[in-house]
């Protein structure tokens, strides 16, 4: 099956480039920007090295649904999306946080709380609390944006405003934002089964100063999820719990040893382990959307996605 690695197109008025973990963003005459959705997988800030077919096409279309379904209570970036892995929308400055929400005590948040941890990012967690429990309401835990190749650094709300990393005034709408979006992906979730745990959701300011959402929202690689079904039966007995996320991978990166530590090697990947990954995002894709997934044709995935680019541009 082809997928996609990089993507090296040259569109009409094209300024520059930029290339994400997941995501390669063209800048159309610092107006617009396309974003490309490729099958990169990355876990614990690192790229792995083999690529996951229908990834970027998943990501893309649960990224767009749910700005759709969103759009009504948060005003987003996106203009159109003329190829399944592509997603088009307005230049924006984007805010050098990431807005981390979390309704649970999961992931990065529960393996802080087991080393004794009862702070984050400036936010109290309970005592007496086990991994997977709910927080009494949710808590906002921002990470600064990484540059190149770092990990993404935990900060405050206090140390955002002080450090000048956002205004007072942006901040508290940021706030406002993520705190509805939950809400909403929430609701989203219950529909479908699920549990939104935590999430992170990404702004930006448009050129004529309007805060806009930017990035993805909702999708398996910023959200975790659970299935809501067992879920208190789960918990009561000490069980892990089912997850819908990119979780599956970073505990099989974890059981090979692998936390994007320094001296660690990123383990083999089997082309039957790249298949089952590919497997699962595709149930994550069904699950959250409540839709049949349809797979593009992948034939000639890059030609496809360079052609349906130029004739929404030629519009």
């Amino acid at each position: 099956m082809n997928t996609i690695n990089h993507t090296n197109f040259n569109f009409p008025n094209q300024k520059a480039v930029y290339r994400g973990k997941v995501r390669e963003v063209y800048n159309i005459d610092d107006k617009l920007l396309i974003m490309v959705a490729t099958d990169r997988l990355s876990a614990f800030d690192v790229v792995l090295p083999k690529q996951i077919p229908f990834k970027g096409q998943i990501l893309n279309q649960i990224a767009t649904k749910m700005m759709e379904a969103t759009a009504d209570i948060v005003p987003n970036w996106l203009i159109a999306t003329p190829d399944p892995n592509v997603a088009i929308g307005h230049l924006c400055t984007p805010f050098k946080v990431e807005m981390v929400i979390r309704g649970y005590m999961s992931g990065h948040a529960a393996r802080e709380y087991k080393v004794g941890k009862r702070m984050l990012c400036g936010v109290v967690m309970p005592d007496g609390m086990k991994e997977n429990d709910k927080f009494s309401e949710p808590i906002i835990t921002p990470a600064t944006k990484a540059e190149e190749g770092d990990h993404d650094e935990d900060i405050s709300k206090e140390d955002i405003i002080a450090k000048g990393i956002v205004s007072k005034a942006d901040y508290l709408v940021l706030e406002k934002y993520t705190k509805a979006l939950f809400a909403r992906g929430t609701e989203i979730a219950t529909k479908r089964g699920l549990i939104l745990v935590d999430t992170k959701y990404e702004f930006g300011k448009t050129m004529d100063g309007k805060i806009v959402l930017i990035d993805e929202i909702h999708t398996p690689d910023s959200s975790r999820y659970f299935y809501a079904d067992g879920y208190q039966v789960r918990q009561d007995r000490d069980e892990d719990q089912k997850q819908l996320s990119k979780e599956f991978v970073r505990q099989w990166l974890i059981a090979n040893k692998f936390q994007g530590l320094d001296g660690q090697v990123v383990p083999e990947m089997s082309d039957e382990k790249v298949l089952e990954i590919s497997e699962r995002y595709i149930e994550l894709y069904e699950n959250i959307t409540g839709e049949k997934f349809q797979k593009s044709d992948t034939t000639d995935i890059l030609k496809r996605i360079e052609q349906n680019i130029n004739t929404y541009l030629q519009h």
